[in-house]
């Protein structure tokens, strides 16, 4: 760099700078100006203020609890249980009344099973043989019901059988009923009680309605007029995600309860309610697909008098019940309450605190 040009750099040091404005006396440049001023104006006050209520200040860290619990008598008569009263302790599964309950419709029961050999069932292809050498001892049935014994047991005038297993027998063999054992099921009613709070703004909330009256919740049922009613027909919930109890209880399924809290806590407590949403989460296919349905086995275990164990397996269609709690609660941010409402300065106190 020469003289010249350090010489130019140390004078310019000293130089002042200042803005110059160009007043246009155009109507149609000053139109667009100001038609440009009024569209972020009316963005900012109806889209950001009104609509989205960008002055609020928004907690999504809801955190819920629910209780559950379902009541309901029906009777059945089957050769496999004979007559039989069901109650809640027979058919919910768990007990203790979580998010997620099981409400059982139908079973397959294979009673008084035992620890012994047998013949595998002939529906099971892994359990298919034609001599002893088909069924390697010790070797589990894939899909199947126990370990292989090493015979091929086969009936008289056939050249296919099954091997032979030790398992517990008889093994389970019955299809699925043409009707649902617990057909009558839709008149049992579910109880869901709903906890919320907003940590952020410190707010509480239930589904449940704050009376004093004790017969309330045993003779209301959810609905347009009873929305803190939080008691459901168990035929009303399935009616509501477009499913048919019939269908749905002989082959079992999985429902959606979503409770949604959308609570504007500028306004009064009242006015935070829940909303619900019933949906079918299984997938449900035309005709009787092999992915329809939802089921699961389980037994019960007793002994002899003799001491040996024996057990009742029990193949349980019904259905799953999944209940699922979001929601945000917004309110006025400290903006607003420190500047621009009457009681400003009480608030502004409470924010800041003076040290000396």
């Amino acid at each position: 760099m020469g003289q010249a040009g350090c010489k130019g750099l140390y004078q310019s040091l000293f130089d002042y700078k200042t803005e110059k404005y160009v007043i246009a006396k155009n109507k149609k440049v000053g139109l667009l100006y100001r038609l440009l001023q009024v569209s972020i104006l009316t963005y900012l006050v109806v889209w950001v203020f009104l609509l989205k209520k960008g002055y609020q200040d928004t907690d999504t860290s809801l955190q819920s609890s629910i209780i559950t619990k379902v009541k309901g008598v029906t009777f059945t008569n089957t050769s496999e249980l004979g007559e039989r009263l069901w109650d809640v302790a027979d058919y919910v599964i768990p007990p203790q009344g979580e998010n997620v309950f099981f409400i059982i419709t139908n079973l397959i029961v294979t009673p008084n099973q035992r620890q012994e050999t047998c013949a595998e069932s002939d529906s099971i292809p892994d359990a298919l043989c034609y001599e002893d050498s088909d069924c390697p001892p010790g070797k589990p049935v894939m899909t199947g019901n126990g370990v292989r014994t090493g015979r091929c047991l086969r009936a008289e005038n056939l050249t296919r059988g099954t091997c032979e297993i030790f398992a517990w027998c008889p093994v389970e063999t019955r299809s699925r009923p043409e009707k649902p054992l617990l057909g009558k099921a839709e008149d049992f009613t579910i109880y869901i009680k709903n906890f919320i709070r907003f940590p952020k703004f410190n707010f509480f909330k239930t589904n449940v309605l704050d009376t004093k009256d004790r017969a309330y919740l045993k003779s209301c049922y959810f609905g347009p007029k009873n929305p803190y009613c939080p008691i459901f027909r168990l035929g009303s919930v399935v009616k509501w995600t477009g499913s048919d109890f019939q269908e749905i209880a002989l082959q079992g399924g999985v429902i959606g309860i979503q409770i949604e809290w959308d609570c504007d806590l500028d306004r009064a407590p009242s006015e935070c309610n829940p909303r619900y949403y019933f949906n079918r989460l299984d997938s449900t296919f035309p005709g009787s697909s092999v992915s329809s349905g939802y089921n699961f086995r389980f037994a019960k275990y007793y002994r002899d008098g003799a001491g040996v164990e024996f057990r009742t397996l029990m193949k349980a269609y019904g259905i799953r019940f999944d209940v699922m709690v979001n929601g945000r609660g917004s309110f006025l941010c400290d903006l607003v309450l420190i500047y621009f409402i009457k009681k400003s300065h009480f608030y502004r106190n409470k924010k800041f605190e003076e040290v000396r």
